[in-house]
């Protein structure tokens, strides 16, 4: 069953991602909707992917053909894209064209392929690539043993918020490597996954439910440097304040769980539209934005152009070329030869049933 606010809150992270680099590369409002706050979107977005994969995988059986069609859905829909834009990014680059992102040589693309390194908005990638092995232990204990998950967990949280999420980043080989990314979205993965543990079960009486939480959403901009009412200190950290992944958290659980589904402003096509194309949108925007910004326009006309550009490529994208291949991809799921054996019990005790 499809939750359709969940494309609503994909449209609005790729959308503050967009907003945030389109003020930061235009000086639109002075800035004031930059200064990293694009941090804010991409902890939607592994938010939901938590959701997403507690929400779908850990209520099915652990075995191989299911761990199999796991990997290819998740490879469908993340893998295609990230690789033809990091290695079109490293042509591109390598003939002195800068149209995409500057992969400067081949260690850097190496990188970027073994999911150790991203530039720019890169960068998320390799943390959710990382998300999806780490969830395999999770599932495992997911039969009979969810209580581990929660362990385990918290477990993971407090060792890193006391080791002040450990900065491990360098180089190998002259290949570069960068933890720190890993080890500081993972808590919102985490989050994510325990609500999505709790979606099914949580029942959430009637009269607690209420349009008006939709306003819970106005807590990202209360967390934009240019508007926080905290201190200056503590104005950049981010991601690595828990106090910011509670917040986050706060606002995702009344969407989620306390907005009713009939909510016309979080289920609607816009946002369906927006939804579907925002993994394409999120990574292909940036280049766009540089490109408007070189011309002569005024800066509401850049916004104008870069927004629609980046919409019509990221459909296209999707329509086109993300679709067709996750589409093939996932078809190797289907193969006969990778079935889920519960499956085919259930299956053959029907067909003695209704032989009987």
């Amino acid at each position: 069953m499809e939750i359709r606010k969940l494309n609503i809150l994909r449209a609005l992270a790729a959308l503050i991602v967009f907003f945030t680099h389109f003020s930061d590369i235009t000086h639109w409002f002075g800035g004031a909707l930059g200064g990293g706050s694009g941090a804010y979107g991409v902890m939607l977005f592994f938010l939901l992917s938590g959701f997403l994969m507690s929400h779908l995988y850990l209520n099915t059986t652990f075995n191989t053909a299911n761990i199999i069609r796991y990997f290819l859905a998740r490879a469908a829909r993340v893998l295609p894209l990230y690789l033809a834009v990091v290695i079109g990014s490293y042509w591109l680059t390598q003939n002195g064209n800068d149209l995409l992102y500057t992969i400067a040589d081949i260690n850097v693309l190496i990188g970027h392929l073994l999911f150790l390194h991203g530039e720019s908005v890169l960068w998320s990638i390799p943390p959710e690539i990382h998300f999806y092995l780490f969830f395999i232990v999770l599932w495992a204990f997911a039969g009979n043993r969810k209580g581990y998950i929660y362990l385990l967990m918290v477990i993971l949280l407090i060792v890193w918020y006391m080791a002040d999420f450990p900065r491990i980043y360098g180089e190998i080989a002259d290949i570069p490597y960068n933890f720190f990314s890993i080890f500081r979205a993972f808590p919102y993965f985490f989050l994510g996954v325990v609500f999505g543990l709790c979606y099914q079960s949580f029942k959430v009486p009637k009269y607690l439910k209420s349009h008006w939480f939709i306003l819970s959403l106005c807590l990202i901009p209360l967390l934009y440097p240019q508007f926080t009412p905290i201190n200056d200190n503590d104005k950049y950290k981010m991601w690595l304040s828990y106090e910011v992944l509670f917040v986050m958290g706060t606002l995702f659980f009344c969407v989620v769980f306390l907005v009713p589904d009939n909510n016309r402003l979080l289920a609607n096509k816009i946002g369906d539209f927006i939804g579907k194309i925002s993994y394409s949108l999120y990574l292909l925007h940036m280049p766009i934005i540089i490109q408007v910004e070189k011309l002569d326009v005024n800066i509401e006309l850049k916004l104008v152009i870069a927004l629609s550009t980046s919409i019509v490529v990221a459909y296209a994208s999707y329509r086109f070329f993300e679709r067709p291949l996750a589409n093939l991809i996932r078809k190797l799921g289907k193969h006969k030869h990778i079935t889920d054996p519960l499956e085919v019990c259930k299956n053959e005790q029907s067909k003695q049933l209704v032989a009987n």
